[in-house]
């Protein structure tokens, strides 16, 4: 693994294209819209672009449903859209990656609508179908994600199929290497058009026990962990039968292989199993995925313990692949709100966060709003699009707050981001956030954020070097990044108080030229201020 490849220490910026810039006025972002904004990104200091799906879809999942992985939706535009995006994203040295989501289809996909018609038909066994129990129940006991049995009943069929997430949403079965060879031909379209990398969405679920054994049940006081509480039954289950299966490992080996007939190109799996962090390690060990991120840092838990211990124990256990982190994206409300939780520094917070992340070691990646210092939006229950926050309101209002456009404009209607009524409402307050009214702010959160990222690619021990924590304060998450022969201490804050540390070491403050809140050091004591950070050299 060369330190010229390019998302080894890459910043990836993610794009939920639905709601980032609409350039026909029809109220939904299109590829176009991304294009036209392509300047912009590159203005950010990114080294990537993260897609999410654009293709062919019926949209009951917003793209994570599709009916056709060669086609993109008209809803976002045509492949003549994205192949502009594509050259013109290259042209500006922007890496592009795209959503493949593998595991299931959407039951509007043909190759679905030919399975269900029969037991007999070419497509008979490429989902995962199940007879039902003798008094008409399903096969077992696996659940959806979006709540309720994971098994559809089909009368064409007389069998149960199954789906993880929607109903819409039949998984494909993988033991049939007929679909294995079927998905890997789907990646290889997209690679021979050029993409550099792909980020596999829930690539955890793409087998599931041949045996259907029943999924064992969880202790009630284990029911609160990766996103999941006791408002959704989901939680009530070890999944280990479901999802993460031994044989998924062994296909990882396959897209691996034809990832290396494409030089310089790239695969970053979701992880989200019983044991994410292990998982991480094994799903890019030797030559499996290149990188892996999972939901670890994507939770409420924002403490000086919950980061130290997460780091650790995947540096323990991640000997051959390399890391990525994201604290915001599609699926999880936004980080100053979560993390924040509603403190009023948020710009101060924003900045904070952008620091902290892309100091750890490895890949990172950024949502499209974060650089903004974006809060989560309140939606009212009518104007909620998503099936999963409409399933489980109001204990769960669901994906929609992280999901509102971008806003590009403080005067225009709609922050700029379309002519049209939007598909989900701006809100007042992220107006105020636009981009043009941060660009010219030099003490805003994006302008933090073009400056930071700019320095940090010329930082080569932030991009590669080794991480160790330090406990010094239990309010202050503290580590050192060490790369040929050179240590540096960093510090962060992670509470509204002043806090102090005291310096193993000898140690100079290394000099930052942002609008940020820095420690303040005499010898080896340094003070830092409520969300503040240090960096020193050792």
């Amino acid at each position: 693994m060369s330190e010229l490849s390019w998302w080894k220490g890459a910043v990836i910026y993610q794009i939920y294209p639905r709601s980032f810039y609409d350039s026909n006025h029809d109220g939904v972002g299109d590829l176009a819209g991304i294009t036209q904004k392509l300047p912009y990104i590159a203005s950010l200091g990114v080294d990537a672009i993260w897609i999410s799906p654009f293709f062919k879809s019926p949209m009951k999942d917003f793209g994570y449903d599709i009916s056709d992985y060669q086609a993109v939706d008209p809803l976002f535009g045509d492949m003549n859209d994205f192949d502009t995006l594509l050259a013109q994203a290259h042209q500006l040295g922007i890496k592009v990656m795209i959503d493949q989501v593998l595991s299931h289809t959407s039951d509007q996909h043909a190759w679905f609508t030919q399975s269900r018609q029969n037991k007999t038909n070419d497509k008979a066994d490429w989902y995962m179908w199940a007879d039902a129990k003798q008094d008409g129940t399903p096969p077992n006991n696996w659940l959806s994600i979006f709540g309720g049995m994971g098994w559809q009943w089909d009368s064409r069929r007389q069998q149960y199929y199954l789906h993880n997430f929607l109903t819409s949403q039949p998984d494909l079965n993988f033991h049939n290497t007929d679909v294995q060879q079927a998905v890997l031909d789907n990646i290889e379209y997209w690679l021979k058009k050029g993409v550099d990398g792909l980020r596999l969405d829930a690539i955890t679920f793409c087998f599931n026990d041949k045996e259907l054994r029943d999924n064992p049940t969880k202790p009630v006081d284990e029911r609160n962990g990766r996103g999941f509480s006791e408002d959704n039954p989901y939680a009530y289950q070890y999944h280990y039968f479901n999802n993460d299966r031994p044989e998924t490992l062994e296909f990882m080996l396959k897209i691996r292989a034809l990832l290396d007939r494409y030089p310089g190109t790239a695969a970053l799996g979701e992880i989200s199993s019983e044991d994410s962090i292990k998982s991480m390690a094994e799903y890019t060990q030797g030559k499996r995925l290149q990188m892996a991120y999972s939901f670890e840092l994507l939770t409420d838990d924002f403490s000086v313990q919950h980061i130290t211990d997460t780091v650790q124990q995947l540096e323990s256990q991640m000997k051959d692949g390399w890391p990525c982190w994201a604290i915001s994206n599609h699926d999880v409300a936004r980080v100053v709100t979560r993390w924040g939780k509603g403190h009023a520094q948020s710009t101060q917070l924003a900045k904070m966060f952008t620091a902290l992340v892309t100091s750890l070691r490895g890949s990172v990646c950024s949502y499209q709003g974060e650089e903004l210092g974006l809060e989560e939006a309140e939606l009212d229950f009518e104007n909620l699009q998503d099936p999963f926050g409409i399933e489980f309101w109001p204990t769960f209002k669901g994906r929609d707050g992280c999901r509102t456009p971008m806003p590009w404009h403080v005067d225009k209607e709609h922050a700029g981001f379309s002519q049209n009524s939007p598909w989900l409402p701006v809100p007042a307050a992220h107006q105020s956030l636009s981009v043009d009214t941060q660009i010219e702010d030099p003490t805003s959160s994006l302008v933090f954020y073009q400056k930071w990222l700019k320095w940090r690619a010329n930082q080569a021990i932030l991009k590669y070097g080794d991480i160790s924590f330090i406990d010094l304060n239990p309010q202050v998450l503290c580590f050192y990044r060490q790369y040929q022969g050179e240590k540096w201490v960093m510090s962060f804050n992670l509470s509204a108080q002043t806090q102090n540390i005291e310096l193993p070491q000898t140690t100079t403050a290394i000099p930052l030229n942002f609008d940020l809140l820095i420690g303040q050091q005499t010898g080896q004591s340094v003070e830092l201020p409520a969300h503040g950070i240090y960096i020193g050299k050792c």
